[in-house]
């Protein structure tokens, strides 16, 4: 466990998370990156394994005036590599944030501020598990092992069984390997 949350974090999550995966034979690592760091890094740990590596990006205009954040260099990298990246809606976000915006609240929205009590990295991690079980790059059923952090980088990585966003509290967090005791 980390004290503080935070990209200085980002390489003994990274090492926590795979060291995890081998040892419980989880064959996917989620990992949620925004502009690339993140992935860039966990590339270069799968790199010579059988692991997959499974890259949740935010979607296009995720922030205003961004059409995509993440590196267009570095998606065909990872793809190149047989891997995969995804830029799509993140389930408690999307369609809830707009009715937030109109309503003033959203159960979406209840639901994320509910999981960032864990911390906003544990609210990610469970959160880019069911992205990536809608994509179809995660086995279901199965075990993942998803990587999140605070704003930039990685500090929370932990074991989830799958379950897509339709079915989204079947979702089952296993262990924690690591997060931040102050966030």
């Amino acid at each position: 466990m980390f004290y503080e949350a935070g990209k200085q974090n980002t390489m003994r999550t990274l090492e926590l998370a795979f060291n995890a995966a081998k040892q419980q034979e989880i064959s996917h690592l989620v990992i949620a990156s925004t502009v690339g760091d993140t992935a860039r890094a966990a590339l270069k740990m799968v790199d010579h394994s059988n692991m997959k590596l499974v890259v949740i990006t935010h979607a296009a205009n995720f922030r205003a005036g961004t059409a995509q954040e993440f590196n267009a260099d570095l998606r065909e990298e990872i793809e190149n590599a047989g891997h995969y990246v995804h830029s799509g809606v993140h389930v408690l976000c999307g369609l809830g944030r707009a009715i937030k915006s109109k309503m003033g609240w959203s159960e979406e929205e209840l639901v994320a501020s509910t999981l960032r009590i864990l911390g906003q990295g544990m609210k990610v991690c469970i959160e880019i598990a069911a992205i990536a079980t809608d994509a179809g790059m995660v086995p279901h059923p199965g075990k993942v092992i998803s990587v999140a952090g605070t704003g930039y980088g990685a500090d929370t990585a932990c074991v989830i069984s799958t379950a897509p966003s339709s079915r989204f509290f079947d979702l089952k967090v296993h262990d924690v390997i690591t997060k931040p005791y102050v966030f």
